[in-house]
């Protein structure tokens, strides 16, 4: 088993490490959805709890509410 993680290891990189082109697109890809997951998370996903609740106690009461309707 260790043997087969550790071929399947060597292979991906040394696959990466021979890549020069890949090796930007990449680098693109990953800039690209931390973006992309940053904005959702500020502009779309707002914490809804720490706005209109001050207390743990008032949050989870609510859930609750929510979870048992």
């Amino acid at each position: 088993m260790r043997l087969l993680l550790k071929n399947i290891f060597q292979f991906y990189y040394q696959g990466f490490k021979g890549m020069t082109v890949g090796k930007k697109l990449w680098l693109i890809i990953i800039i690209k959805l931390i973006l992309i997951f940053v904005v959702l998370k500020i502009f779309f996903f707002p914490d809804f709890l720490k706005t209109h609740f001050k207390t743990d106690a008032e949050r989870s009461n609510y859930v609750i509410e929510q979870l048992t309707k």
